[in-house]
């Protein structure tokens, strides 16, 4: 299904990407609607924060901020954004640098934030080590998993519900493999295994089923002639690479079965499950990344597809769910791994911004209908995080949050919709003195 979403003002008005200079801490927040009881926890969001910016830069290595709002029974505690303690914003600020050990390309921990373990965590690309945040966002230290981990880890860990361990797979450039890395419900690596590779593809994310890690091959890797040429994040499009699936066995942690797919890049799994020999791996699909656009990923446009993979026969059919260009998938977590029925995106703005856009989108997935909630032409939403209503609830029991920055006064606002009601008014919204610029992903943080 096909949906048109209008974005009348000009680019220039809506592109929120602008760093912000200070950090600061509210706590007299104005709440609209009624801020629901059960939400008690902290929206963080992370993403890009150069401290000298430089339109060159490329915005997956650099300095990180990440902005953050304390939801506690029904009430708006505080907003806080700090700079992620990179060594070279410590540096900067004359402070003195994290503990813990280093490790990878760039000192870039800025493009996710997760819980796991009892630790609030910031991840990067490229084999960074993820930094520890306090319950008020300042960082704290520098991980290794109580010194688990054989090298560094990544940007995009899948935690799996029932179990609670969380799944990876880490690149480094000097490395003539990839590792998939298992981290226990106590915080600690229990597997590491070499998956061979043919020189060092960038990926991203990894997806997961009761069964299998889902490993996605594709044709971006890592290029010399670009590390040679000062490029900070030296990964790019190529022609020659192969693009495939692997599916790793979980109970084992080796023999991945290889499965060929036309070239394409993901970033971002929206789920994968098993029902009987089919493997079903939903994904944001993008046609091409890094390739005429080396600092973005902006070049074609991202849509949701859906691979099936034949267990018996070896074969791949893949399917356009929607051809609507979105990326920033999000489901119900505790869906993880098994069938689901909705899926929530952000439609993306073309000319603006490959980080948001004025619309989220609910996928039906089994009625194939797109439910369009949009907040208007000056308006950027991004990643949205479901959060169920209870542990046991219905898949659309619950609500989406979302930071949602407005060109017409300059300023971001938590905005928190009822999931059932998907294209209602919001539940509530908080409204926040300050800008939270376009980054990367949002997590709900409990605890």
């Amino acid at each position: 299904m096909s949906v048109v979403v209008h974005y009348p003002l000009p680019a220039s008005q809506l592109d929120n990407r602008r760093p912000v200079a200070i950090e600061s801490t509210e706590t007299e927040l104005t709440v609209t609607g009624r801020l629901p009881i059960e939400l008690d926890g902290c929206l963080v969001r992370v993403g890009p924060n150069p401290i000298r910016p430089d339109r060159r830069a490329h915005p997956l290595v650099g300095e990180g901020m990440v902005h953050g709002v304390r939801l506690h029974r029904g009430r708006a505690q505080w907003y806080r954004n700090r700079w992620v303690r990179t060594d070279g914003v410590a540096r900067d600020r004359g402070e003195l640098p994290l503990p813990g050990p280093r490790h990878g390309l760039s000192d870039n921990a800025n493009a996710n934030v997760v819980r796991h373990a009892g630790r609030t965590m910031v991840l990067g690309e490229a084999g960074v080590l993820p930094i520890e945040l306090d319950s008020e966002l300042n960082s704290v230290a520098r991980l290794d998993f109580d010194a688990t981990l054989p090298h560094g880890f990544t940007a995009h860990a899948e935690a799996d519900p029932v179990t609670g361990e969380l799944f990876a797979v880490a690149y480094y450039h000097e490395l003539p493999y990839v590792e998939h890395l298992v981290v226990g419900a106590d915080g600690r690596v229990r597997r590491a295994t070499r998956i061979e590779v043919s020189g060092t593809p960038l990926m991203h994310s990894v997806a997961l089923t009761d069964r299998h890690t889902v490993l996605f091959d594709l044709p971006v890797a890592f290029d010399p002639q670009q590390a040679r040429n000062g490029s900070r994040f030296p990964y790019s499009w190529s022609d020659a690479r192969p693009a495939r699936l692997g599916l790793l066995p979980r109970s084992t942690g080796t023999d991945v079965r290889w499965f060929e797919v036309d070239p394409c890049y993901v970033f971002h799994p929206v789920n994968a499950y098993e029902v009987g020999d089919r493997c079903v791996v939903d994904v944001i699909r993008h046609e091409r990344v890094f390739d005429r656009d080396r600092l973005t990923p902006g070049e074609t446009a991202p849509t949701l597809w859906r691979w099936s993979v034949d267990l018996v026969r070896g074969s791949v059919a893949a399917e356009q769910l929607d051809d609507i260009p979105q990326e920033f998938p999000r489901m119900d977590e505790r869906r993880k791994t098994m069938p689901y029925r909705y899926a929530y995106t952000v439609a993306m703005q073309r000319g603006v911004s490959v980080l948001g856009g004025s619309a989220l989108l609910r996928h039906d997935l089994d009625r194939s209908d797109v439910t369009v909630h949009d907040f208007g032409p000056a308006c950027e939403t991004g990643e949205a995080v479901f959060v169920p209503r209870g542990p046991f609830g219905a898949e659309d029991d619950g609500w989406l949050l979302t930071y949602v920055y407005d060109a017409r006064d300059g300023r971001s606002r938590l905005v928190v919709l009822d999931a059932a009601d998907f294209a209602g008014p919001p539940v509530a919204e908080v409204h926040l003195p300050v800008r939270i610029p376009s980054g990367f992903h949002t997590n709900w943080i409990v605890g």
